[in-house]
């Protein structure tokens, strides 16, 4: 039986190895990427000469067999000319059969002899004529003719040799099973089209007060572009990436699976620790509710709900997180945006933009769903052994920003801060008539910078409320 000082030393053993990983990959993408570059051009070019090569080949190829069609073509028509094999012997015979046939004819015999010779010779022209007929399409195909004329679509065979008509025939009355009804995915249908926003000649650029080195103000019902900075410019979207996680997520899920339970394993703790992660809190092997994982993912940006909550979905972090890049690719961000993780841990290949991470977050809060986890400024969390009374969780960018000035309401907002990248943040507000505006910014240097940017932005572009008139009765006389 393994002591419980045996399992820590293990641990940290492969904390360690972890780490290394780690380094190793960042080396990787520093300098891996370049050397990796140079040699699938060498490899190209060593691809593009072997086939050069190959294509001369079967060029010539095709040529040597085109003109020996072409020459038993020409032999063939000679054998006709000469109407036998070509020695001229069948010739004259045939034309001997044919005088003596007519002969008895013209005497009154029966010429029964003569008609057998004289059928015969017609039937062994018909096969010669034949046989040169197919020597010719041959060798109009080994020359390069047209299969099939340009434009002319292609339809495909609808019967193989290998097929038994029979077979065929069963196969075509074998009634096919009803369809079973998907269930609908959290929030409802996905929707076919995602938001497209465009700048005109009256988008403005950030003030010099607002210090969020990239940004985007949106209305969100218009989809105008009111004011932007830097918004096309790659970056780091840090914690804004798990806007993403819980969209694809819900996409993925029905509402039978939240009430599901996932458990907290140590892979998932060890590579929140190691990678320096804020957390939600949950215990080691305690088992969490999939509800519970989507509000602990946004709230307290939990590393560990959100690790959760992929292998939940797809079996493991690394295919949860090719359903995300397949979603990016499906809203037209696959050019600009990339992830590598769910969470949103800083690495050269996970990047998006301003303008990206407004699409994303108009897409999730379209999700009814999504849009009401996004909402939540405070979540208590299920009863558990390891937490009787559960966890008292908060989105604290909310918190922070619902007593501001803002012209309106902040509904919903995700964070994100790494060392390499700042604080960044991604909100939904509306004004006072019900209009609904989208906010992003990143590259601040600290958490309230970021807040006191987007109140600024709010302030600018949203209508400020009409001071309520004075009491007459209040007046001076």
């Amino acid at each position: 039986m393994e002591t419980e000082e045996e399992r820590q030393a293990r641990r940290r053993a492969r904390l360690e190895e972890m780490k290394r990983e780690k380094r190793r990959r960042e080396l990787l993408y520093k300098w891996g990427i370049p050397v990796m570059a140079g040699m699938a051009i060498a490899v190209g070019i060593g691809i593009g000469f072997g086939a050069a090569a190959l294509t001369h080949n079967r060029q010539g190829g095709v040529l040597q067999e085109s003109q020996e069609a072409h020459r038993a073509g020409e032999d063939s028509e000679e054998k006709d000319d000469r109407g036998g094999d070509g020695t001229g012997e069948d010739g004259l015979k045939a034309d001997g059969i044919e005088t003596d046939s007519k002969d008895k004819d013209d005497r009154g015999g029966t010429g029964e002899d003569g008609e057998g010779d004289e059928d015969s010779l017609k039937a062994d022209r018909q096969k010669t004529q034949e046989a040169d007929s197919a020597q010719r399409r041959k060798a109009s195909h080994a020359a390069g003719g047209a299969v099939m004329a340009a434009g002319e679509a292609y339809s495909p065979r609808l019967r193989f040799p290998s097929q038994e008509p029979g077979q065929t025939e069963a196969a075509q009355q074998t009634a096919e099973p009803e369809p079973v009804p998907t269930p609908e995915p959290l929030g409802g249908a996905i929707p076919p089209q995602n938001a497209v926003f465009g700048m005109t000649e009256a988008t403005a650029g950030f003030s010099e007060t607002i210090l969020s080195e990239y940004g985007v103000f949106i209305d969100a019902q218009s989809g105008e572009i009111l004011a932007q900075k830097e918004a096309y410019t790659r970056m780091n979207p840090a914690s804004m990436t798990k806007m993403l996680t819980i969209l694809v997520a819900a996409e993925h899920l029905t509402a039978e699976d939240l009430e599901k339970t996932a458990v907290i394993t140590i892979d998932i703790t060890d590579y929140s620790y190691v990678n320096d992660c804020s957390n939600t809190g949950y215990a080691l092997d305690e088992e969490v509710t999939v509800r519970d994982l989507f509000y602990g993912t946004i709230l307290p940006s939990g590393a560990d709900s959100a690790l959760a909550l992929a292998i939940y979905v797809a079996g493991s972090h690394e295919a949860f997180v090719d359903l995300m890049n397949e979603k990016l690719v499906q809203m037209g961000l696959g050019e600009t945006s990339h992830f590598t993780n769910c969470v949103g841990v800083y690495d050269e290949a996970h990047y998006s933009t301003a303008y990206d991470m407004a699409v994303i977050l108009k897409a999730t809060v379209d999700n009814p769903f999504c849009r009401e986890v996004m909402a939540a400024h405070t979540y208590t969390t299920s009863l558990t052994e390891e937490h009787p009374e559960g966890l008292l969780i908060s989105n604290w960018f909310l918190r922070r920003i619902e007593d501001k000035d803002t012209h309106g309401e902040v509904l919903c907002a995700k964070t994100g801060y790494v060392d390499q990248a700042g604080s960044c943040a991604a909100s939904l507000g509306r004004d006072e008539e019900g209009k609904e505006y989208l906010c992003v910014t990143a590259g601040s240097n600290s958490t309230w910078t970021c807040i006191y940017d987007q109140v600024e932005l709010y302030q600018t572009f949203l209508p400020a409320p009409e001071s309520a008139p004075e009491d007459a009765s209040d007046a001076p006389g």
